[in-house]
């Protein structure tokens, strides 16, 4: 895969039974030389949708990425100062 564009769901969960938030996002990730780059926006421009993720940011920025056929990876959100755009990094800690 050379480039993935597409819908996914930022999930915040705070634990392993508990899904406290879910975002609707369009992210564009690309391949690199160091693995991968990823950025992209919140589909919804609502206020609502915007003050929740940036609520969830504020408290553990992060998130599982969940994609269309289920799969998912840990990341780390780096939002913009709107919160409605951000990047992603692979999260290597302990979830």
């Amino acid at each position: 895969m050379d480039r993935f564009e597409g819908r996914c769901w930022l999930d915040w969960w705070a634990n392993t039974s508990t899904l406290l938030g879910s975002v609707d996002v369009a992210v564009v990730i690309t391949a690199s030389d160091a693995g991968w780059d990823a950025h992209g926006r919140l589909t919804s421009d609502t206020d609502e949708d915007r003050d929740g993720f940036a609520f969830l940011c504020d408290q553990d920025p992060v998130f599982t990425l969940r994609f269309e056929d289920g799969s998912t990876v840990a990341v780390t959100v780096h939002p913009t100062d709107d919160h409605r755009r951000f990047t992603l990094t692979e999260y290597t800690g302990k979830l």
